[in-house]
């Protein structure tokens, strides 16, 4: 589906069609400021323009938006083996305190390990 020029001219005919509406509205509120009167609902007609200019805006949108790819998540997970799904790099720690109970251990840029060697 090629984005055709109808198609930008219909979403843009429905933006002017959803800004008209906004401003009718803005315009009926500042009527009923001005009369003092109450104010209850937007007329019929401001609300129905709203909503058919919603849906033109969808309609152009979903030819000018193009072709939608399907989302697969089998398909990358078929080239994968179990034992792939837990090798995950980013859990990877090195740094932990088991270092700390290891007696073969021996850290020389400890900041304690100054203090080892003075005493």
């Amino acid at each position: 589906m090629a984005a055709t020029m109808f198609h930008r001219l219909v979403l843009t005919a429905g933006f002017l069609s959803l800004f008209h509406a906004a401003y009718s509205a803005a315009q009926h509120r500042s009527y009923l400021r001005l009369n003092e009167l109450e104010f209850i609902s937007l007329p019929f007609d401001i609300i129905i323009q709203g909503i058919v200019s919603l849906f033109v805006i969808m309609y152009g949108v979903l030819y000018i938006a193009g072709d939608f790819k399907e989302i697969k998540a089998s398909a990358e997970l078929e080239n994968k083996t179990w034992e792939t799904f837990r090798n995950v790099p980013s859990f990877y720690t090195f740094n932990h305190r088991g270092k700390a109970f290891s007696s073969q251990y021996f850290n020389s840029n400890s900041k304690f390990s100054s203090f080892d060697e003075a005493e």
